[in-house]
């Protein structure tokens, strides 16, 4: 079933040309010429789309306006928001991004980075929608699990794990979003070795699929396990996650600004920080990551510039 985008752009000969690159690619396309018009369609259809792409400068209801009507709106919130302009300084990203936009596309923009970043875009989606039809499928039960332990290697074993503890969470649909991610990081970037780099261009090769398979029957790399542990007290439910790789620096994808999100690196852990977890922390060398959830909020001391999780946090 073919993908259904919806182009909001003030100008007729962007909505014509996106459109046809679009189609061309096997989209469904819809076109909207105003935020009001665009926002009318969502509010009334908004489960048709797979992504937004949107431009920042328009009349009336600007760009950013559209985004956070879209990320206010329980049933719209995960829709994957791809911003567009022709201003591509660090103060309008990171506007952007902390509003929830997806990804940014700065003017003039080629036909290959279009097509990439929009079918980045509904691949997510995609795994969203996944995970909330499977989430719902599992036993009220899972909202009393206290403990757990897995170990795995593979994306098929993560996602079956993601949808059974999502269900033990609050908000499920969005604990699955970022809990998968930084799962799918331990299994490529950290227990096969895979560079942000080699995969961009392998994917671009039309070779991902073919070299995620060879290193998972690689003696070396494919026994690698990913462990998981999932703890939960009254205060908070914390998941454990640790790969065998050699680590990375961590430091760079939380404290870079948001300008370095315009590449491809470091997605799955800006899509975990903002949109599934309280609290993200990276331990050691990197190969270690606690996700937190708070189930009472904690309060910070006077002289803390973060929250920090309670101290009996598990």
């Amino acid at each position: 079933m073919a993908h259904t985008l919806l182009l909001v752009d003030d100008e007729p000969f962007n909505l014509e040309l996106m459109t046809e690159l679009l189609e061309d690619a096997g989209y469904r396309v819809r076109t909207a010429e105003s935020g009001e018009a665009a926002w009318h369609l969502l509010d009334r259809e908004g489960d048709a789309f797979s992504s937004v792409l949107l431009d920042k400068m328009m009349p009336g209801m600007d760009g950013f306006e559209l985004l956070r009507r879209i990320k206010s709106d329980q049933r719209l919130e995960f829709l994957p928001v791809i911003m567009q302009t022709a201003v591509g300084a660090a103060a309008s990203v990171q506007e952007g991004l902390s509003q929830g936009a997806f990804y940014y596309l700065t003017k003039p923009f080629s036909r290959e980075m279009l097509q990439a970043v929009v079918a980045a875009a509904v691949s997510h989606w995609d795994r969203h929608t996944y995970f909330r039809e499977l989430v719902n499928q599992q036993a009220e039960a899972l909202g009393y699990l206290n403990e757990a332990h897995f170990a795995f290697r593979t994306h098929k074993e993560a996602q079956w794990v993601t949808a059974l503890l999502a269900r033990a969470c609050p908000h499920p649909e969005r604990v699955a979003t970022g809990l998968f991610e930084l799962l799918v990081n331990a299994i490529e970037h950290g227990n096969l070795r895979l560079s942000y780099a080699e995969k961009t261009q392998l994917q671009a090769d039309g070779a991902w699929e073919a070299e995620l398979e060879r290193r998972l029957s690689d003696p070396e790399f494919g026994q690698r396990q990913v462990r998981l542990s999932y703890r939960r007290s009254r205060e908070a439910i914390r998941f454990s996650i640790a790969d065998e790789g050699a680590g990375f620096d961590w430091r760079h994808y939380l404290d870079t600004e948001a300008i370095s999100y315009l590449e491809s690196h470091g997605r799955g852990i800006l899509i975990a920080r903002k949109l599934s977890f309280d609290q993200l922390n990276y331990l050691g060398n990197g190969n270690q990551v606690d996700a937190d959830i708070w189930l009472i909020r904690p309060t910070p001391s006077p002289d803390a510039s973060d929250a920090a999780p309670p101290a009996d946090t598990p």
